[in-house]
């Protein structure tokens, strides 16, 4: 039998762990591309724009993957 005590999964909290996921994933593509593009373009003034904003884009990439799986283990063990 079931335990009437036991809790369930916050389903609210585990769609805003899944979005930010969701968000994580097109980023980690689009910052990976703008690391080879600045790369392969080392001697235009493009590596000095664009390089910035692929590292930047990588932190945020981390920081959301990292803060989405939290979120969804809280989501899911109500810790």
């Amino acid at each position: 039998m079931k335990d009437p005590n036991q809790k369930h999964t916050d389903k609210q909290l585990l769609l805003k762990g899944l979005k930010r996921l969701a968000l994580a994933l097109p980023l980690l593509v689009l910052t990976t591309y703008l690391f080879t593009f600045s790369f392969l373009n080392r001697e235009t003034i493009p590596l000095w724009i664009v390089f910035p904003l692929a590292i930047f884009g990588m932190a945020t990439t981390v920081y959301l993957l990292f803060n989405g799986i939290k979120i969804i283990v809280r989501a899911l063990f109500n810790s």
